[in-house]
């Protein structure tokens, strides 16, 4: 019985436990619930509050925005009125104007009538007296009106030639003036030195046994100088110099540069003297190129083809009659610019014309024409301005020129030429002179370069080998000689030389 007892009341404590526990847990349950409908009844009061409020606060901002529309169409209305009554006042005074323009219609009408009465009564007057003082006259109204015109015509054109008279000595002398003072304004401006140049250069030696290094074993140094260089070394008793000649200044140049760096380094010899040469030459040409830019820099004349300024730089190294080519053409367009400044030309294309008229001067050619010509010919093929041509090929009259511009470039290279010591007329054709041998040895078929050296006294002449043998070259010489016996006129006598060389050339690798 006991342990029965010891089961019942433990469980008996179990399910009185959790009895307990359940009411609790029903107990919490309805409050929870209770809370929860009594805040839920809370939110929906208070969101109809906030739903009157806000409908409250809408129909007050509908009655604001109906009120302020409402003042707005008032204005309106009043302002449309007031435009209506402002068309209604000027319709009025449109209707005003229109019948005070009919009645001065009207009063122009019979103003136009009255006149129109008066004018046709004159008329029959002026046809009556104009018949009484043909009867009066004895001639008619054409024949009077013919008489006074040829009266007059005679009067006016005896007036007329008396003021054009007038006018033409006037003008003759003011122009005469005027062209003096523009000549002698534009010479007395011009400020370029005279350059005379002379076809022989001293180079200075450091010492006398330098000649001995230059001349080399049995002269192959100074042969091989003059080959390449086509000069004449002259060495003589004069100390510590030696003397190249030649009458083409590129080449004398080359020679003389050439030189005096061979004479620095001290290694003289065949083919440094060849590398020194080729080297120089190299430099030359650029200094050509240059001087072709700078002129163009200083006399401010762009867009120049690359050709005509190589040809101007070639004109550095040339002289004419004494007087520097590259310096003669620009002080040429220095004055054209200055007199079309003056008269009201057109000063750049003066200047452009001045500055090429003797680019055919620093043209390399085998023809016949002269320096107008060749510079014609070259303008014209890169599309110079026909102004610019014609003055090229018209500044010796070759041919006639048909521009102002063209006719100062005449006016601008006879001041540059015929000022006091430009030029010197003994150089110009001693140059010519050996221009002309040389071109009558190239002349030849076989000839590569011809050299006018010892100031014209001798011609040293190159050959191919290939198709010039040596009995070949014996001819050769005497058909030359022939030939400037013919063609030339020369003081003394003229040794020409053939020059047949071999050159094999091979390399060890």
């Amino acid at each position: 019985m006991n342990w029965i007892l010891m089961l019942v009341l433990p469980l008996a404590g179990i399910v009185l436990g959790w009895l307990i526990r359940w009411l609790y847990a029903r107990f919490q349950l309805s409050s929870s619930e209770q809370k929860a409908e009594r805040l839920n009844q809370d939110a929906i009061k208070e969101a109809e509050a906030k739903k009157r409020e806000l409908i409250l606060q809408t129909q007050d901002q509908l009655i604001k925005e109906r009120k302020q529309q409402e003042l707005e169409l008032r204005e309106r209305r009043n302002e449309l009125q007031r435009y209506e009554r402002r068309l209604l006042q000027r319709e009025d005074n449109l209707e005003n104007k229109a019948a005070a323009m009919d009645e001065t219609k009207q009063r122009l009408a019979s103003r136009e009538e009255q006149l129109n009465q008066k004018e046709a009564h004159l008329l029959g007057e002026e046809d009556r007296w104009q018949q009484e003082l043909e009867r009066l006259a004895g001639i008619s109204r054409d024949e009077a009106k013919a008489l006074i015109m040829q009266s007059l015509e005679s009067e006016a054109r005896q007036d007329v030639q008396i003021l054009i008279n007038k006018i033409e000595q006037e003008a003759q002398a003011t122009a005469e003036k005027k062209a003096r003072d523009i000549i002698v304004t534009t010479i007395q401006r011009i400020a370029t030195d005279v350059s005379s140049d002379v076809t022989v250069t001293s180079v200075s030696l450091p010492n006398d046994e330098m000649k001995g290094r230059i001349i080399g074993r049995e002269g192959r140094n100074i042969r091989t100088l003059e080959t390449l260089t086509g000069v004449d070394i002259i060495i003589d008793d004069t100390p510590e110099a030696v003397v190249i000649s030649c009458f083409d200044p590129i080449r004398k140049e080359i020679a003389r540069t050439s030189l005096e760096r061979l004479i620095a380094d001290g290694r003289i010899h065949p083919t440094r003297i060849e590398e020194m040469v080729n080297k120089v030459s190299k430099e030359i040409r650029q200094i050509i190129q240059d001087e072709g830019e700078k002129v163009l820099f200083d006399l401010g004349i762009h867009n120049m083809h690359p050709e005509l300024i190589r040809a101007l730089g070639r004109l550095h190294y040339r002289t004419s009659y004494g007087q520097n080519v590259l310096k003669h053409s620009k002080e040429v367009a220095v004055i054209a610019g200055m007199l079309a400044a003056e008269i009201g030309a057109d000063k750049d294309i003066a200047k452009r014309g001045a500055l090429l008229h003797d680019i055919g001067k620093g043209i390399e050619t085998d023809g016949d024409e002269n320096h107008a010509e060749l510079g014609f010919e070259l303008a014209r093929k890169i599309g110079e301005d026909p102004r610019v041509i014609n003055g090229i090929i018209s500044h010796h009259n070759d041919v006639e020129p048909n521009c102002i511009e063209a006719v100062l470039v005449q006016v601008a290279d006879a001041i540059s030429a015929a000022r006091p010591g430009a030029r010197r007329e003994t150089l110009d054709n001693y140059i010519k002179r050996l221009e002309n041998l040389e071109k009558i040895a190239e002349d030849f078929p076989g000839v590569d370069k011809a050299y006018a050296i010892q100031a014209g006294r001798e011609l040293r002449i190159m050959v191919n080998n290939e198709s010039v043998s040596d009995q070949d070259s014996k001819q050769l010489a005497k058909d030359i000689a022939k030939k400037i016996e013919a063609e030339l006129r020369y003081p003394g006598r003229i040794k020409v030389t053939i020059i047949r060389e071999t050159r094999v050339v091979e390399y060890a690798r």
